[in-house]
């Protein structure tokens, strides 16, 4: 339970609230931790409420079968942005770091059969989010050059895995020499650390320049990957932990003829989509830490320190 700004989570008995028809409640296996619930700690996030329960990612049980929840309520009819009542599971609503949630019927989707709870657990908002900035957004296909940028997070790692399933020459960047590493062992093709610009560049000139950067950073290094792209190259952008961009060259960007989408999370029919894709490629979601319930202040340390390279993941036991 969140309390307040700045104050441990605490664990303690929640009354559920008596659902009408068109809720459902599930009852969870594994929940997964996201950056969003560690700003929200620490009072970076609009409209918090207390007490509240937090967590956007859920798979549980519900009817009998296991499900996966969609965290993305009230995107609206416009498949390009979301509308003004949109929020995410978590904040305003209680979410998933519970024994049982209520939600939406409309939002309870079936479980990937070849998924762990813990596994599926890690996809949805990470997986809508990259899902979306891959594909709607900046139209990734086989054949591009993407390169991605902090690689080990959990919408990094899942962009990774579907550029690279849908036939991209995927390359990474990290502080991390070993996150590299373990993305090359994964399948991308090679990855150099943003805190070296040279590496940076002789990253660019052995891939013969990207069509695709998925960034999340932004900051001093956002110029130098900009530097990076093709003619006609396409920018996605879904964070920016690095602060604003840096370092942009604005002939370079227009005598290039390339263009930045911003996107987050995603539509109702692109959280379908997702799951399809997953399901024809069998991707597997990478879990780097899970801890018990109970546990939430640990998990949350974790994300804090962002060493972990995959999803840290919250196992429930009902």
């Amino acid at each position: 339970m969140f309390t307040g700004v700045k104050e441990p989570l605490v664990y303690t008995d929640v009354e559920l609230p008596e659902p009408d028809e068109s809720f459902g409640v599930v009852r969870l296996k594994a929940a997964a931790l996201n950056r969003r619930d560690y700003w929200i700690t620490l009072g970076l996030y609009p409209n918090l409420r207390f007490p509240s329960v937090l967590g956007s990612d859920g798979c549980g049980v519900y009817e009998g079968k296991e499900v996966v929840i969609n965290p993305s309520i009230h995107w609206g009819d416009d498949p390009r942005f979301y509308s003004d009542d949109y929020f995410i599971l978590g904040m305003v609503e209680n979410g998933t770091f519970a024994e049982q949630v209520a939600v939406r019927k409309t939002k309870i989707y079936p479980k990937p059969e070849h998924l762990t709870a813990e596994q599926a657990a890690a996809l949805p908002l990470a997986g809508l989010t990259a899902y979306r900035i891959l594909f709607s957004r900046c139209q990734a296909r086989a054949g591009d050059k993407v390169l991605i940028s902090g690689i080990g997070g959990g919408v990094a790692l899942l962009a990774c895995q579907f550029a690279i399933a849908a036939g991209a020459e995927v390359w990474v960047t990290s502080g991390s020499p070993d996150k590299i590493d373990k993305a090359i062992a994964m399948g991308a093709k090679g990855g150099a650390s943003y805190k070296n610009p040279d590496a940076m560049k002789q990253m660019g000139k052995a891939a013969g320049g990207f069509d695709v950067v998925i960034d999340s950073a932004g900051g001093k290094g956002f110029g130098q990957m900009l530097r990076l792209c093709r003619k006609g190259g396409r920018i996605g952008v879904y964070g920016g932990t690095a602060g604003s961009w840096e370092g942009v060259s604005v002939p370079n960007f227009f005598f290039k003829q390339l263009s930045i989408y911003g996107s987050t999370m995603g539509s109702d029919a692109e959280f379908g989509q997702m799951l399809d894709f997953v399901r024809t490629h069998r991707i597997v979601p990478v879990v780097g830490r899970v801890f018990d319930l109970k546990d939430g202040n640990e998990a949350l340390q974790v994300m804090k320190e962002s060493t972990q390279f995959g999803k840290v993941v919250l196992r429930i036991s009902s």
